[in-house]
């Protein structure tokens, strides 16, 4: 079977503790690092801010600039 989504970056709703595909693919980008995470491999993002995160202290900095730029 082929699948088409290999290579292109998938489109998703995050939501609290889960997320909605909105267009297929077959990963994210961090939205600090631009680091390509596989879909499989999603564990951090934030539903406030709509962005993905490769690791948690990626996460945890990225909330703290965030929070002191009152944006969260």
């Amino acid at each position: 079977m082929l699948n088409f989504s290999t290579g292109r970056a998938a489109r998703l709703r995050y939501l609290s503790g889960s997320f909605q595909v909105l267009s297929q693919g077959d990963h994210v980008l961090c939205a600090v690092t631009q680091r390509r995470i596989p879909l499989n491999d999603l564990r951090y993002w934030s539903h406030e801010l709509q962005e993905a995160y490769a690791s948690g202290e990626i996460a945890v900095a990225r909330y703290g600039e965030m929070k002191k730029q009152g944006r969260i």
